[in-house]
């Protein structure tokens, strides 16, 4: 029996994490030497302690000048943001701050997250050009349940770097993904966070 994407967001809604927990989970993992999903190889484990670290500054770092913010005040629907990661994803990590600080801004906005690999049949549901791709965001409106827009697995940007990377070399290697990072760093979460101002505008 196939289930409907609306029932199965429904239940996936009633397991789903709060930000703090998801920080607590990747925190505890850390300390544990362990990471989320389905395989625990080393090179994920070592990405995940990466990126509890990476999160733990962004969590404390990261600002909004003051017309961001009003923007991100006044949007007046409500809605539930909806994300699909793992702790080893190193595109989430400054993602899901910004996520987690315009939620904070707005009581309109719920923000929980869920596992990609425990939720198999809702992911393939939101997939990237066919692909498993995290994080991936849902905005699904509260009052009739419907998925009115989705966003991820990164910015604009982001998403235009990796292409001419992937262009010119064929696949991203580990120090494309490290120099990401870096670009990540000094981009202060303002590409996502212009994306998700957007997704609210739209």
């Amino acid at each position: 029996m196939e289930h409907t994407t609306e029932a199965l967001i429904k239940k996936g809604l009633i397991t789903a994490m709060s930000y703090s927990e998801y920080r607590n989970l990747v925190s505890t993992l850390a300390q544990n030497g362990k990471t989320t999903g389905s395989e625990q190889k080393e090179v994920l484990v070592n990405y995940k302690m990466l990126n509890d670290r990476r999160m733990r500054r962004w969590d404390k770092t990261l600002k909004f000048d003051t017309e961001i913010e009003g923007t991100i005040a006044s949007f007046n629907k409500q809605v539930t943001w909806l994300v699909f990661t793992e702790s080893w994803c190193g595109d989430a990590s400054p993602s899901l701050p910004v996520m987690h600080k315009i939620a904070e801004l707005n009581p309109n906005i719920t923000f929980k997250i869920l596992l990609r690999d425990e939720h198999p049949e809702l992911m393939q549901r939101f997939l990237t050009n066919g692909a498993l791709s995290i994080p991936k965001l849902i905005m699904i409106d509260d009052v009739s349940g419907a998925v009115v827009n989705t966003w991820g697995p990164r910015s604009n940007a982001a998403t235009a770097l990796v292409a001419a990377y992937k262009k010119e070399h064929g696949k991203l290697t580990p120090e494309f993904k490290e120099d990401l990072q870096g670009w990540y760093n000094k981009d202060k979460g303002k590409n996502v966070l212009d994306d998700l101002t957007r997704l609210l505008l739209e």
